[in-house]
């Protein structure tokens, strides 16, 4: 059992070039959980009030944490598919929270509407690029872990060596 665990959480033989995923989303995930601490009214605590969350001081600073340390494990390929399971589920809340209302036009779950020029599709297709791509990174790397240029397979390589 704790061999499959060890498998499954630093094994990957995905490509070298997954570091420039692991480079995008770590440091874009880094960059906004940052940015939650320098702009708190607008993007930490201020945003979480006006989108509806609860404990919107308690919640902001512990997501801007969260980004920013699994978004460092990103781009250092270290326990890889955890950090990215976790940003996964980060963002996925992001988009039903803060894009599905303006899918909808309406608030949504609780969430509030946040005042926008236009609603609907084309609206929300263009407020969620980024979290969507940055959505379909995280899941890339939870299935192809962190690739030969990561410390995941650098472990790895390791274990095999001592056996």
């Amino acid at each position: 059992m704790l061999r499959w665990i060890w498998v499954a959480v630093f094994r990957t033989d995905a490509p070298r070039a997954t570091i420039l995923v692991r480079l995008l989303v770590g440091l874009v995930f880094q960059s906004e959980g940052i940015q939650k601490f320098l702009f708190p009214a607008s993007l930490g605590p201020g945003r979480f009030e006006g989108i509806g969350l609860p404990m919107p001081e308690v919640l902001a600073y512990f997501v801007a944490c969260v980004e920013i340390g699994c978004g460092a494990l990103v781009v250092l390929g270290l326990l890889t598919r955890l950090a990215a399971l976790v940003l996964a589920v980060n963002i996925s809340v992001a988009i039903v929270s803060t894009k599905v209302p303006i899918l909808l036009g309406h608030g949504f779950w609780g969430f509030h509407l946040r005042e926008l020029s236009r609603y609907g599709f084309w609206a929300m297709a263009h407020e969620s690029r980024t979290d969507f791509c940055m959505w379909l990174g995280s899941l890339f790397l939870l299935i192809v872990g962190g690739g030969l240029w990561s410390f995941d397979a650098a472990i790895t390589r390791r274990q095999k060596r001592q056996g």
